[in-house]
């Protein structure tokens, strides 16, 4: 018989991290704890209920299903039981874990992938700020070789472009975070070009970005909030170049290996995300990361600290997860 715990942590941050419609103090987190034969299994999400008005409280969704889960579902059947997002994400996750421990098989081979996880660079991201405090932060982190800025209002070439001179070797790529108008868009992107920038998330708001359809940019264009799982793609096609997933989007690490498969199939570019989290949250995030070309892990690097044991970052750079983290 299995056991089922789930628990809400709360996690601070180095500093409040801003975005164009949004600003966090904490990292609000789910965890998942699911007991079998000797072994836990575990899984950890961001509980978005505690910062985003009308959203399903996570915990409930979990408590929903307490009876299917500790009477042994599997991950397929897990699909049919809760929506994509981050209840199923922490529930998947801990049921991947808990299958690598009771079969003694590491995740990189139930995934299907050709060899062990092998490390890889995350971006670094810079909250949103005033052109100096962003320029600030970005000298601070110049050793890193891929910094990512969080944009979206009025004046963003003038950031990035104190951000290149303070940081003049790194590689950038920019956040939008729905927070540009076309206008903007079309005003913005040759001079972001110019500045180096080598990849835009996610200009508009979801639903609203026919303009991208046929539009020659100067710079690949990725979908963060427009993409969540399988159903988003055909409504992405022909105006994105690059599809930004997060298992907390995708409900897990099981939605989202067919998501990128699927999107790869397509054409699209593959990017991994995450949202603020601890390293039990970025470590399923490493098997999605050994098919991605853009590699967004970087959450513990915000926080003041992380979980122990934890992912190692040596700058930035991912080393695969322990196994008595995750995996």
């Amino acid at each position: 018989m299995r056991q089922l715990r789930i628990g809400a942590e709360q996690w601070p941050l180095r500093e409040p991290f801003v975005i164009s419609r949004l600003v966090q103090e904490h990292g609000e987190v789910v965890v998942v704890e699911i007991a079998q034969d000797g072994a836990i299994g575990r899984g950890e999400c961001e509980r978005a209920d505690a910062f985003v008005a009308g959203r399903t409280p996570v915990v409930g969704e979990i408590e929903a299903i307490r009876d299917r889960i500790e009477s042994g579902i599997d991950r397929g059947e897990l699909q049919s039981l809760l929506p994509s997002g981050p209840a199923r994400n922490a529930v998947d996750c801990a049921l991947w874990d808990l299958e690598a421990k009771v079969s003694g098989r590491p995740v990189h081979q139930l995934a299907g992938l050709a060899g062990p996880l092998a490390p890889v660079t995350t971006v670094y991201t810079i909250s949103l700020g005033t052109p100096e405090k962003m320029a600030a932060d970005a000298k601070a982190n110049r050793h890193r070789p891929v910094l990512k800025l969080k944009l979206g209002r009025e004046g963003d070439p003038d950031r990035v472009a104190a951000v290149r001179a303070a940081a003049p070797a790194a590689r950038i790529s920019v956040d939008a975070n729905t927070g540009w108008s076309e206008a903007q868009f079309r005003d913005y992107l040759p001079k972001l070009a110019t500045l180096g920038v080598e990849l835009v998330e996610q200009p508009f708001v979801p639903g609203q970005d026919a303009m991208l359809a046929g539009y020659k940019r100067e710079i690949p264009v990725a979908a963060d909030e427009s993409c969540l799982d399988r159903t988003s793609l055909s409504s992405l096609a022909g105006k994105y170049d690059y599809v930004n997933v997060k298992l907390d989007k995708a409900g897990g690490l099981t939605e989202t290996l067919a998501l990128v498969h699927e999107a790869k199939s397509m054409g699209f570019g593959i990017m991994v995300g995450c949202n603020i989290g601890t390293s039990l949250a970025m470590a399923p995030g490493m098997v999605v990361a050994q098919l991605a070309s853009f590699v967004d892990l970087d959450g513990p690097l915000l926080l003041a600290k992380d979980r122990a044991p934890g992912l190692r970052y040596r700058d930035s750079t991912i080393l695969p997860p322990d196994p008595a983290l995750w995996g």
